[in-house]
């Protein structure tokens, strides 16, 4: 056996091996690949030995053709592995497989009839050497189109491989640098080889080269764990991350032009992703001039979409390559509604506890004095009575509203309007007899959301408490139009003060402008819970009209969350639109100073008449 032959089956046992590592790891990423790689590594090496061993030129002609198989079968399968293995898997189709393999079909194709017209070799001759004897050829035409292809599908695959490189994580770094001398080394000797700088002329180095490539692949698969620990599922995770993620989000080029978009962005803003993609942002990503301004002391902003016009706050984060160069950004939409509402009810039951029970408090406080100097003083009894009874009607108002978005609570099934109305008419009755409380006779039979009943109830109540005449008035009427329920609710009551509508068509309460008390909010919370409407007017020739809109159950899905923030059911025009303006200052929290206004004011405000309960 010749020198050339002992080195080239050591090639062989080091390429075998690593074949047996790479295989046994399927089915993780790029372990198949890897292990085609390398078994034509090893193909290839090993009928090189038989062509040195053969002793006649039609012998060594058969291996050298036989060879093929391996030469072509490498670079094929060295791109897929690095596609597969770098999480690039989704261009691992069968479509692109076979597009790769056209060339090395063709090049076996012509060896297998003979290659008469000298397509590979156009010349063969046996040449002996001290380490030695060979099959020396001239290359044919199509001998250089597969080198060239080779070449190509080496530099195709050592792209991905090259930008692990620098990777943050060490394992990657390792295994991408031993993959890279794996692949350069046989690259390499097969360079020098069509430029004539090998010492023995006419010999093919490369499977000499493949031992470099076996024991380098053997020390990525044993010391860096080249396929239990490959960076795959690390990019195709991040992609998961982007295209999951809750929130919408729009990746934006450095020219203007949206680039990518996730699933969220599609479904809550109604974007066709094929038809946005490419497009300018500010046709595409809401509010994107005010957004590229780059003002850090942005407001939620309001946005109609699927879910209704709901505030989201926008973040704008730039994205750049390795040399710290910004080649875009990423816009990430995240709905705060839930937020400001938890924030709106804690501003009111602050106002509510500080204020209004702090009055009750101070009251009854008070007429205790009077009490321990005249303990028959009737008048001190009846107001101490009443503020105690007011207070309790405030714990029993904040607990439905804690009730009304507690999401461990199971949520009460649908009423029929009808009964529900026929219920809330009779407490009423039962609670104040002395009220009229009238009601339409044709109310519908409807099922509507059981929170229905915290708002009829509430404004029911409203209106007799608020009523300064001896026999309060309260007519309810009731009707549908597709599938909505339109509710009505009036008194002869002496209205109420445009100052709580401000506050409620705010969104939120100053020290110096707030309601009197928890009812309206929590009429306000419960129809915004169910994506209802509300609206205020006079009822000539006097009183207050308050008509309700919500929908009935089972009616398509409307604007709705458990924020109560205030989504509104979408009209055409707002269908239309992309964006509105900003919520303005309901996004923001008080500073201590603004909370030590607050206590000045409501200090002041004790000082005066008990405060109302209801509204």
């Amino acid at each position: 056996m010749s020198p050339l032959s002992v080195a080239l089956l050591a090639a062989v046992v080091t390429g075998t091996s690593g074949t047996i590592l790479a295989w046994r790891e399927r089915p993780e990423a790029g372990a198949t690949w890897l292990s085609l790689l390398l078994a034509g590594q090893v193909w290839w090496t090993t009928f090189l030995v038989f062509e040195l061993e053969a002793s006649t030129l039609a012998a060594k002609a058969l291996w050298y053709d036989v060879q093929w198989i391996g030469v072509v079968l490498i670079p094929v399968a060295w791109v897929l592995f690095a596609l597969e293995y770098t999480g690039r898997d989704r261009y691992v189709t069968p479509g692109v497989v076979t597009a790769l393999l056209v060339v090395p079909f063709v090049t076996l194709l012509v060896v297998a009839v003979g290659d008469s017209g000298g397509l590979l070799r156009a010349d063969a001759s046996v040449a002996e050497s001290a380490v030695g004897s060979f099959l020396r050829v001239s290359p044919g035409p199509w001998y250089y189109v597969t080198a060239g292809y080779t070449y190509l599908l080496g530099l195709i695959g050592s792209v991905p491989i090259l930008q692990l490189v620098r990777d943050d994580a060490r394992p990657f770094r390792g295994q991408s640098a031993a993959l890279i001398v794996g692949t350069a080394a046989p690259w390499a000797s097969s360079v020098l080889y069509l430029v004539d700088a090998i010492p023995v002329a006419g010999l093919d180095p490369t499977p000499l080269a493949f031992a470099v490539s076996g024991v380098a692949y053997l020390l990525a698969l044993s010391r860096f764990r080249l396929l239990t620990l490959a960076p795959a599922p690390r990019r195709r995770a991040r992609q998961l991350v982007f295209e999951h993620l809750h929130d919408p989000a729009f990746v934006v080029g450095t020219e203007g032009y949206v680039v990518d978009l996730n699933q969220s962005a599609v479904e809550i803003f109604d974007i066709d992703r094929r038809a946005a993609i490419g497009e300018s942002a500010t046709e595409v990503v809401p509010r994107y001039e005010d957004l590229a301004a780059g003002d850090d002391d942005r407001s939620p902003l309001a946005i109609v979409g699927a879910n209704g016009r709901r505030p989201y706050e926008a973040t704008v984060r730039d994205v750049t390559d390795a040399h710290d160069r910004s080649i875009g950004q990423v816009v990430v939409f995240h709905d705060v509604g839930q937020y400001l509402g938890q924030q709106q009810r804690l501003d009111v039951l602050n106002r509510v506890f500080r204020h209004d029970v702090r009055t009750e408090t101070n009251l009854i406080h008070g007429y205790a004095d009077q009490l321990k100097a005249d303990p028959t003083d009737e008048r001190a009894l009846s107001v101490v009575k009443q503020s105690a009874t007011r207070i309790l009607e405030l714990s029993e108002r904040t607990r439905t509203a804690s009730k009304m978005f507690d999401p461990v609570s199971e949520p009460s099934p649908p009423i029929p309007l009808d009964e529900l109305v026929d219920g809330v008419v009779s407490d009423l009755r039962s609670e104040f007899p002395c009220a009229d409380v009238a009601v339409d006779p044709d109310v519908p039979t409807v099922s509507v959301p059981a929170v229905v009943h915290v708002i009829v109830d509430n404004l029911c109540s409203n209106a007799i408490q608020h009523n300064d005449t001896d026999t309060p008035s309260v007519w309810i009427t009731a009707s549908v139009d597709g599938d909505w329920v339109e509710l009505v609710v009036a008194d002869d009551g002496p209205g109420i003060d445009e100052s709580e509508y401000d506050v409620l068509q705010r969104g939120t309460e100053t020290p110096l402008k707030h309601g009197s008390g928890i009812g309206l909010w929590i009429v306000k919370w419960a129809i915004d819970h169910i994506g209802g409407n509300v609206s205020f007017g006079a009822r000539d020739p006097r009183g207050t009209k308050v008509t309700v809109s919500v929908p009935t159950v089972g009616a398509a899905p409307v604007a709705a969350d458990d924020d109560g923030v205030g989504p509104v059911p979408i009209s055409d025009e707002d269908r239309a639109a992309t964006a509105v303006d900003s919520i303005g200052p309901s996004g923001s929290v008080k500073s201590s100073d603004a909370v030590e206004s607050s206590d000045a004011a409501d200090s002041s405000d004790s000082s005066g008449s008990s405060a109302g309960a209801g509204r």
